[in-house]
C-alpha cells in the first residue's frame, strides 16, 4: 500500500498559501497544523472540543488529552501542544465572533455542525489537490510530525509514544527517508 506523501517545507508554505484563498481559511488551516504540529489523525482532530484546546480561563492548553474512544488503538494518550501550534490555535481564536462553549466542536462544517473523520478526510484531501500535491492525503501530516522529528535526532521511543504507536516497527515505517537525508548521514563520518 502506497503511504501518503510527506510535504517538503516549500510544499507546506504553498498549502499553506492556497488554504489562505479558501473559504473558512482559519478552520482549514489548523486542521492542517494540528495534523502536521502534533501528528493528530483526522479522526482525532475531528472528534476535538473546543475544552480540549482552550481552558476555562481561555487560555492554551498545554496539552491534549485524546480519550481512548478517538484514537485508532483504543488506547488514550496525550498530545503537547508546542509553540507553534499555541500561535496557531491563537491564530484561529482570533477568528471567532465569540467564544464557542467548551463542549463544542473545535472545527466545524459549513453546517456548523462537527466535523466526521470521513468529511474532514474529504477536505484535506481537497486541499491537498488545490495545492497540487498529488499523493498527499490526510495522512501526509502525521508522516511529516514523525519524519521531522526522526530527522531532528529525537529518539524513536519519544516518537512512537508521541504518535501513539505500540510498536517501534509502525513509527519507522512513517519516516520518510530521501537522497538528501542518506547522503547527509554519510557526511557525518
Amino acid at each position: 500500500m502506497k503511504q501518503a506523501r510527506v510535504l517538503t517545507d516549500v510544499e507546506l508554505k504553498r498549502l499553506l498559501a492556497v488554504i489562505a484563498l479558501s473559504k473558512h481559511a482559519a478552520r482549514n488551516r489548523l486542521a492542517i497544523m494540528l495534523s502536521h504540529l502534533a501528528g493528530l489523525r483526522v479522526g482525532e482532530i475531528a472528534s476535538l472540543r473546543v475544552g480540549d484546546v482552550i481552558d476555562s480561563d481561555g487560555q492554551v492548553r498545554d496539552q491534549i488529552r485524546l480519550s481512548a474512544a478517538v484514537t485508532k488503538g483504543g488506547h488514550a494518550r496525550v498530545v503537547f501542544i508546542g509553540e507553534k501550534l499555541r500561535r496557531e490555535i491563537d491564530r484561529f481564536r482570533a477568528e471567532w465572533e465569540r467564544s464557542p462553549m467548551i463542549n463544542t466542536p473545535l472545527l466545524v462544517t459549513q453546517k456548523q455542525t462537527a466535523f466526521s473523520a470521513n468529511t474532514l478526510c474529504q477536505l484535506m484531501s481537497k486541499l491537498y489537490r488545490e495545492a497540487g500535491l498529488n499523493g498527499a492525503s490526510s495522512h501526509s501530516g502525521r508522516r511529516w510530525f514523525i519524519t521531522k522529528l526522526a530527522h531532528a535526532g529525537v529518539s524513536l521511543k519519544v516518537i512512537m509514544t508521541l504518535a501513539g504507536h505500540r510498536n517501534m516497527s509502525t513509527t519507522q515505517r512513517y519516516v520518510e527517508v530521501t537522497d538528501r537525508h542518506t547522503r547527509a548521514a554519510v557526511e557525518l563520518l
